[in-house]
């Protein structure tokens, strides 16, 4: 017989580890809601999220991976000037190269991914090493790459780029039977997979508590949870659906939040991540090469951060220097946002992606609404202040 327990109650059971997400996620329902009367209902429109989606999704690429760095205790000042550097890499290779020496553009994407393993190399060396402290190496950083990115594009705008280079920041994923009339039907097909994959995902965690005798929600609490999970997923893919469907850049978002939340959680190196932010002390006496982690930790950022290059310069169709500019303040509030403590410990991959969402869809409203980039900024700087006090509120409390 099921013991009987509050909807609080049930709600910290399910929603326990994933709270702060769906806080995040009420706070994302009430910023759309409100640039939607403020906008006359512009702001949700079809064409619109889903531009929002293609905007949000290099923000996002990098949150992924910047969110190792900040559990670890450390802080990356360069992101903006290594997405713009790399960006500016990238489109050197995809004007020119490709057209003068008849590069592909897979080997065009390696050779900046392989940059940008190089870059996140130097830094993490200095970090890792030297004892620099990751504040100095990447303010530095944000100097040189600043310099690099000036002096491969000259101060000019390096335009077009190849369609097979662009399709991977503005393409988006055909139709299957629909062709290019109507709703997208791969978009509505992908939404019912992933409420397919959710449902079976929670009912066989739930069956899983149960065999352990674990508390586990009743029933109809769960129905309802998968059912409201499900609404919103297909209302996102009907959105999508409704223009054009899902943007590849969206995918690609997808596949590594996936992936570094499975790396985070299932993996030794996840598992070393943590302790590191845990207590670095007790990290090394317990075995763990907490230099060779932290090295690695701004390896893998460098990749992802050439990788967010790419796609950013891909949907511009075009390198500048002053690409990426103050991109870092919206990957690192992407990742707080999210939940990823600044304090060490905690991490929240999906989260990250959730609050590059936030940042997004504050940069779209207001550009809509036509505020002047000095509000913009203001907004921003107080939506991070305001989540790092709530982040440090939270600890205190749980003291």
């Amino acid at each position: 017989m099921e013991e009987k327990r509050g909807v609080r109650e049930l709600i910290s059971l399910e929603f326990g580890g994933s709270a702060w997400q769906i806080v995040m996620l009420g706070v994302l329902a009430l910023i759309w809601a409100g640039f939607s009367l403020l906008t006359g209902g512009t702001f949700v429109s079809a064409r619109n999220l889903s531009n929002l989606a293609l905007q949000s999704a290099s923000t996002a690429i990098a949150a992924t991976s910047i969110v190792w760095v900040l559990i670890a205790g450390h802080i990356d000042l360069s992101i903006g000037s290594f997405v713009g550097f790399t960006g500016a890499i990238a489109g050197a290779i995809a004007g020119a190269c490709m057209v003068n020496l008849g590069l592909g553009v897979l080997p065009t994407i390696l050779i900046v991914l392989a940059v940008g393993m190089l870059l996140g190399a130097f830094q993490g060396y200095w970090v890792a090493y030297r004892g620099v402290p990751a504040f100095i190496v990447t303010l530095a950083g944000m100097q040189i790459f600043q310099g690099g990115c000036m002096m491969v594009t000259q101060g000019v705008t390096i335009s077009p780029m190849k369609d097979g280079f662009k399709a991977i920041g503005q393409a988006y994923i055909p139709g299957i039977f629909s062709g290019g009339e109507g709703l997208n039907d791969t978009a509505l097909l992908t939404g019912a997979a992933l409420c397919a994959v959710y449902a079976v995902s929670q009912l066989r965690a739930a069956r899983s508590k149960r065999a352990y005798q674990l508390a586990a929600a009743p029933g109809w609490f769960l129905a309802i949870k998968i059912g409201v999970a499900c609404a919103a997923i297909m209302a996102a893919s009907a959105v999508l659906a409704a223009h054009l469907g899902i943007p590849a850049a969206l995918v690609l978002a997808g596949l590594c939040t996936v992936l570094f939340t499975f790396i985070s959680y299932n993996t030794k190196f996840g598992k070393y991540v943590h302790a590191i932010g845990g207590s670095r002390d007790a990290a090394r006496l317990s075995g763990i090469d907490v230099k060779r982690i932290t090295f690695l930790i701004f390896v893998v950022e460098g990749l992802m951060c050439a990788l967010s290059s790419i796609v950013y310069t891909a949907r511009l169709n075009s390198a500048a220097a002053s690409a990426g500019q103050n991109m870092e303040m919206d990957v690192i509030s992407a990742a707080i946002i999210g939940g990823t403590s600044t304090m060490g410990g905690e991490v929240s991959v999906p989260g990250a992606v959730i609050g590059a969402l936030i940042m997004a869809s504050i940069n779209n409203g207001m550009s809509i609404m036509n505020l002047p980039s000095q509000a913009q900024y203001v907004t921003k700087g107080v939506v991070l202040l305001l989540a790092v006090w709530m982040d440090v509120a939270t600890r205190w409390k749980s003291r």
